[in-house]
This record gives C-alpha cells, structure tokens and sequence, in this order.
C-alpha cells in the first residue's frame, strides 16, 4: 500500500487523490485554508473556470464527473460585443459535442472537498501550511499555531498548492530547480453580474478593445462572473481608475451595455482585489521520487487558452497512470513526458490574449477562421484548429497542436492574402485544389 501526502486542496489536489485512493493509497492532503465546506469564498479572487476534454476525461477517471454536472454550465462559443454595440457569435467547434463549460472554482473546490472526504482512504487536514522543505527535502508542516506537524506513514509527496507554491520556492532556495516568473503588464480584477439580465447563456462573452478587454462566464444560478483584464500602469490602466467617478467614467465609455447590469459597479470594483497574471516556467519539477511538482506549482499560465485547470487535471490522470504502470522512475517520467507539453500551453495561452483582445474583430482573422472550418470538414482527421486540437482532442499532446498550429496558421496566412487594394480574397476564389495539395504536402496525418 502506497502512503501519498499532496500539499493543496484546491481542484488538482483533490482530483489527484481521488484517483490515487481509487487504485487503493491511502492519500493526506494538506491545505493552509481552511475547510471550504465551513464558509462561503472570498469574493473577486478567482477567475472563472472553462472545463474542456482534457479535464472532463481526467474526472471521469476519477469517478465524480456526474456529481459535478448542476455546477456545469455549456459555453458553445464566443459571444463578441463590438465598442458600438454590436453583437457576434462564434462557434468554438463545428460538432454537436464542441463546446467547453464554465464552474465556478470556489464550488468546483467546495464539491470535490466533499466527494473527498467522503472517500475511503483519503484524509484531509485543513490549516496546514507548508513552511519549506527539511533537511532530506520532506515538506514541514504547521497547523495553525501549533509545533510543525509531521505526518505520519507518508513516503511520497506532491506539491499541488497553486502559482505561489511554497514547495516550489523551497526547492529553489536549495538549489534544486530553476524558476523562471514572468509577469504580463496586465492584471484583472472580477465583478458579480447577478441573475436575470438577456446576455445570453450558453456562450462566453467578450467585450474587446484592443489593449484590453472584459469577459463574462455564466454560473449555474443564472449570474455571471465577469473578468477585467486592464494593463496596470498607463494612461488606460488600474493604476487610472482609483475612484467612483474614474470606474463609473471608463465602464460608460469602453461598456456601456455592462456597466447597468452590475449593481454597485464601483464599489465592487474598488473592494475587489486586483489579481496579476504571469507564466512560471519551472526546470525541474521533481526532488527524486520523494516530492513532485505538480499542476500551476510547476507550470502556471495567463488564463487566455481557459487551459489552466485542464492542464492541471490532465496532470493528475497522466501522473495516476504513471504511478500505477509497475515501472520505476514515475516522477522522472512525468516531468519527462508533460513539461514539454506544459511549456506548449503556457506559450498558446499567451498568443490567445492578444486574439481574444484584438484579433477576434479583425476581418482577415474572421476569414482565417472561417477556411479552418472548412479545411477540417474537407480534411478531418488532417487539418484540426488549433483551438480545437487544444480544447476539444484531449488525445492530441499540446506540444503537437503548437507545432500543427504554426504550420496551420501560415498556411491561413497565404491564403488570405490581400490584394493591392487591401482587398481580401472570397472563399469561392480559393484554389481549393491547389492548396489541398500544399495542406496534404505540410501536414502528416494525425
């Protein structure tokens, strides 16, 4: 019988020792919080979640996807909301079953911290902090005020405690990885948009504007959770807007259609906290088969692909298998097999800002998606979007869609070449066979 600890207890956390106490551990998760079950969630401090294949297969895996289907909300695209009002959808996918969900991340927690403590083999212990590594690089452990805790029978650990990871930071101070932290200048900050207003349900809503942007993601009660992305210094920035009469002047003149459905729009924007937003690179993600970094602890993202959480969770099954295939080496593996793959995401999330921002509005990139479209009807199984070979295969690797998406994407781009007059060209105008044959040439099968 394996004996797992897993510092954190938020959605990757959990998951992971759902699935390890289904092969039979008997798995303790240490978290600094305290028991979710026992208090509501602190306003403005978590982005939305977009649940796609790759996390849908990780909690089937675990046996709990059906407990968490009244918290699921389906987003079947984009709903764009133009500075003059008007208003755009697009379609994530072509197929009936493309299309991503939004949960909440507080009662996502709050649910998998019930399915967990209701499961044989796992206990959970709650204002626990993690306060660096000892002198055989174990992780140390206080309760509250008490003396550092040790934990009894664990042999294995896996550090799932989030961007800031306390483990991480220990491994580097002693020398054991590396860690490369680079920030965006942007920030966000999260308004509530209560039930009852017409936006739309089923669709992710994004207000762009070109250096920055507002999105909406519903909630199973009928709100919204709206995210401000705002760069934080400059002219147009957080830094500008510090009173009443700044917040109330920006949302009239950049969202005018939001700023009636949020009540107390200025209040809310200066009680809630300003969050940043960067990426962690981390070299080594693993202290020999002792202790392993795992989800945003060694590879956190900026939140534009919605691939933070299903990455996390395509970690827990991925690192569930390895543990279980009977051969030595799993933590070695693991960071063999998915830093690659995280290193892939971590880049794609960071172009998608400036689409989601900017790009979304722009005819030759509204045309660009329109022939990947149509490619993947003439050509499945051959030329797959990137977004979709990212959102919607979870049997294709991140690093394979970035690499495809390159080669893809400047395929779209000799297609859609304007002519001398800024003109772009017409679908019906395409040498349809002529460029199948450059797509058949550049593109292996999948």
């Amino acid at each position: 019988m394996n004996h797992l600890g897993i510092i954190g207890a938020g959605p990757a956390g959990l998951l992971l020792a759902l699935l390890r106490a289904r092969r039979g551990d008997q798995v303790q998760v240490f978290e600094r919080r305290g028991d979710p079950r026992q208090g509501s969630a602190e306003a403005g401090r978590s982005i939305n979640l977009a649940l796609a294949a790759r996390g849908l297969r990780a909690l089937r895996a675990a046996g709990v996807l059906d407990a968490l289907n009244d918290q699921l909300v389906p987003m079947r695209g984009r709903q764009l909301h133009a500075a003059d009002g008007a208003q755009q959808f697009a379609a994530y996918g072509q197929a009936e079953h493309e299309h991503i969900w939004s949960v909440s991340r507080s009662l996502l927690t709050r649910r998998l911290t019930e399915i967990a403590a209701a499961t044989p083999g796992i206990t959970l212990h709650f204002n626990h902090r993690c306060e660096g590594l000892d002198d055989s690089g174990l992780p140390l452990l206080r309760q509250a005020q008490d003396p550092v805790f040790s934990a009894p029978l664990v042999n294995r650990w896996v550090a799932a405690d989030g961007a800031g990871s306390q483990v991480r930071q220990a491994l580097q101070s002693l020398g054991l990885t590396q860690v490369d932290e680079q920030f965006i200048e942007h920030d966000y900050k999260e308004l509530d948009i209560p039930p009852g207003t017409d936006l739309p349900r089923e669709a992710l809503h994004i207000w762009p504007r070109g250096g920055f942007m507002l999105i909406a993601l519903p909630n199973a009660d009928g709100s919204f959770t709206a995210t401000l992305f705002l760069a934080r210094e400059g002219t147009v920035s957080f830094a500008a807007l510090r009173d009443e009469a700044s917040v109330l002047a920006f949302f009239a003149a950049e969202f005018a259609d939001v700023s009636a459905l949020i009540p107390g729009l200025a209040q809310q924007f200066l009680a809630h906290p300003q969050g940043r937003l960067g990426t962690v690179r981390t070299a080594t993600w693993h202290s020999g088969e002792q202790l392993l970094l795992l989800g945003d602890a060694a590879h956190a993202m900026v939140p534009f692909h919605g691939q933070g959480m299903n990455c996390a969770f395509e970690d827990c099954r991925i690192l569930d298998e390895l543990l279980s295939d009977g051969q030595p080496g799993s933590y070695a593996r693991f960071t063999a097999v998915r830093k690659p793959d995280a290193d892939a995401i971590a880049q794609m999330a960071l172009e998608n800002h400036a689409e989601m921002s900017d790009a979304v509005l722009n005819p030759r990139f509204q045309l660009q998606r329109q022939l990947a479209l149509e490619w993947e009807r003439r050509l499945p199984g051959r030329f797959i979007p990137r977004y979709s070979m990212v959102t919607f295969h979870d049997e294709i690797r991140y690093s394979v869609a970035l690499q495809r998406g390159r080669i893809q994407q400047q395929l779209l781009a000799d297609m859609t070449v304007p002519d001398a007059s800024g003109a772009l060209p017409a679908l019906t105008d395409l040498n349809w066979a002529a460029w199948q044959e450059r797509v058949l040439a550049s593109l292996a099968p999948l």
